[in-house]
């Protein structure tokens, strides 16, 4: 109760927005009041000073010839308005003191005759300085609101980064890191060497310069920055490399230089060091180049003073430059040299272990069942990023959610696998009897060619209902992380992505554009192993066109031809001859194993959904080394 009447009794303090608001209504209102005041008179027509004489000549012979319409006495000014021969005319003159007769005479020859009471003192000295102080008033408040929003009106060119020192430290610490060990230990040297310089430096060696964090989109990058900023005791300073970049020249060198003092400073202050993590350097460290943008462009200023900082601090300063990026392929030289970024850390998509590691980290605020089999999980996300498994562990908890669940079940976890994939299956479509039985049939295909050609991976589940932009899918997953493929995979790759194809073809005597995405994908592979992997036998072991290293991100205007026309017919025939060839074998398949897929097809449209534990039931292949198995 005492608290209750202490909140009652507490004076209510004014609201500063409330404030700021009335403030600012009440300049704009003093400022128009004063505009209009200041030019009434020059609303009405051009106003013209006249002299005593005229006046009064005018004044005398009003009578005889109405010239002046209308007269004002302000103190000891006249202000009136006159006819003339271009029309009405307004004009002003200055009255001797004490002139009685003037008085007399408007009086008695102006119909319109007004007089006004003298201005006052205050009222005077606001027409005088009313501009200067409307213009004063409106510079500070626009500058208070520069402050309060981030971008000070006088400090345009300051640097925008954040720091994030021991009293504003993250959440995320190495422990919420799975999945990249090495790169983990290399940045924990790199915090060690800011806590302790001397146990590096009693061998002579320095502490590197620059850590370049390099990998395909949602691998870690940044969360390992994060990581950085929750585990070092030191100052860690934040900005993107797009708040560099301004329309005006030199004001992102500005920021730079600006960045780099204050990192200075807090160094010195803390005696320890000081880290600074640029995300996204490509935004500001692209190659410079001569003709468009010549060497002013903005940018390529920007570059120019990061370079000149990153090689222009002393070694006991303690700057260690942290940046992240995607496109590695694009940076500067100059800026990838040792003396600047030291060492590079490649960050690719974690193995099956590392992808285990970052599901538990994952689910470690999500309920899961006793029963949820994690490892299992990961062996069917090969290529999935970081990022990528927590946007599963979270659509799974909302699948659960909405089965009005207590906890996450493995239904639920390898449902979610297939939305991220594909998107949400679309049950509510209305789909045709016929493009029913067509999907039908081609996922057959599919599915039984997975389960026959033995140097490819076994289906886990065929659907007829669409997902995302699929009308059907054939999931595959991989049974193992693989970096390398043999010929033969590949080819039973192609082959198997043709099963659809050539399931419609004897089965519905017709094809159909649902093979779309399968030939662009056949297409792709073909390719690659003539020209990239040198498979072709015609051309042997033989690399055609230039690689420039990892492209996580982006692709070329123009790709580069490094062969003749001879070449690339030879390339476009050996193509030909691989998808030819897989196509026949494709063809043989499923002729020899036609009941099959008409059992398949059928059950299909009846259950829409079948694993592969029903689909080998169905076919009779439950066993693995079934001998019907193509060994080609």
């Amino acid at each position: 109760m005492n608290q209750e009447s202490n909140k009652k009794n507490k004076p209510k303090v004014p609201n500063p927005i409330f404030l700021r608001k009335a403030f600012l209504l009440i300049a704009i209102t003093l400022g128009l009041v004063w505009i209009i005041n200041m030019f009434n008179t020059s609303m009405g027509g051009l106003v013209e000073k006249l002299t005593y004489n005229e006046f009064y000549y005018l004044l005398e012979n009003n009578l005889q010839d109405p010239t002046i319409e209308w007269v004002k006495l302000t103190d000891n000014v006249i202000q009136g308005g006159k006819t003339t021969d271009k029309g009405s005319g307004r004009f002003y003159l200055y009255l001797p003191p004490n002139d009685k007769d003037i008085i007399a005479l408007l009086r008695k020859n102006v119909s319109k005759f007004e007089v006004e009471p003298p201005k006052t003192f205050l009222a005077n000295l606001f027409y005088s300085l009313g501009p200067m102080i409307i213009f004063i008033l409106f510079l500070w408040y626009f500058s208070r609101k520069g402050n309060q929003m981030g971008s000070k009106v006088w400090g345009f060119g300051k640097s925008r980064a954040v720091c994030l020192d021991k009293d504003k430290k993250t959440k995320v610490t190495f422990s919420d890191v799975a999945g990249i060990d090495e790169a983990k230990e290399e940045l924990q040297e790199i915090i060690e060497f800011l806590k302790d310089p001397k146990k590096f430096q009693r061998l002579g060696g320095r502490f590197p310069k620059g850590v370049l964090l390099v990998g395909p989109p949602g691998c870690g990058k940044t969360l390992l920055a994060k990581a950085v900023a929750g585990e070092a005791e030191v100052p860690f300073y934040s900005i993107s490399g797009s708040d560099f970049v301004e329309m005006f020249v030199g004001v992102g060198a500005s920021r730079v230089r600006d960045l780099f003092e204050k990192a200075k400073k807090a160094a010195k202050t803390e005696n320890k060091g000081c880290i600074i993590f640029i995300d996204e350097i490509d935004a500001v460290g692209r190659q410079r180049f001569s003709g468009l943008g010549g060497g002013h462009d903005e940018r390529e200023q920007t570059l120019n003073q990061l370079l000149t900082e990153m090689d222009g601090f002393h070694t006991e300063v303690g700057i260690i430059v942290i940046a992240a990026t995607n496109r590695p392929d694009v940076l500067d030289p100059a800026l990838l040299r040792p003396g600047r970024f030291d060492r590079h850390i490649v960050i690719y998509a974690p193995d099956i272990k590392g992808r285990e590691e970052i599901l538990r980290v994952h689910t470690k605020k999500i309920k899961m069942s006793k029963n949820a089999n994690l490892e299992a999980l990961s062996k069917k996300t090969p290529g999935f990023s970081g990022a990528d498994l927590e946007n599963l562990c979270n659509e799974a908890a909302l699948l659960a959610a909405r089965h009005n669940k207590e906890e996450v079940e493995n239904s639920e976890l390898e449902e979610s696998v297939e939305r991220v994939l594909m998107g949400p299956e679309k049950k509510s479509r209305i789909i045709s009897k016929h493009e029913k039985e067509l999907t039908a049939f081609h996922e057959a295909g599919h599915a039984l060619l997975s389960l026959l050609i033995t140097e490819v991976d076994s289906m886990s589940k065929v659907s007829i209902i669409p997902r995302g932009m699929a009308g059907g899918y054939t999931f595959i997953p991989p049974k193992e992380d693989r970096r390398y493929r043999s010929r033969n995979e590949l080819l039973g790759d192609i082959t198997v992505a043709l099963g659809g194809r050539a399931s419609e073809e004897i089965n519905l005597k017709d094809v159909t554009t649902g093979a779309m995405n399968d030939l662009s994908q056949v297409t792709r592979i073909a390719r690659s192993m003539v020209c990239n992997y040198g498979m072709s036998k015609r051309l042997g072991n033989y690399a055609l066109g230039e690689s420039r290293g990892p492209v996580f991100l982006g692709r070329d205007l123009v790709q580069e031809k490094d062969y003749s026309e001879d070449t690339a017919k030879i390339i476009d025939e050996e193509v030909k001859l691989i998808i030819d060839e897989c196509y026949a074998r494709a063809i043989q398949i499923i002729n020899e194993n036609k009941d099959k897929i008409k059992i398949l097809a059928d059950v299909l449209l009846e259950k829409e959904v079948l694993s592969v534990e029903e689909v080998k039931k169905i076919t009779g292949l439950e066993d693995e080394n079934n001998p019907c198995k193509d060994k080609q």
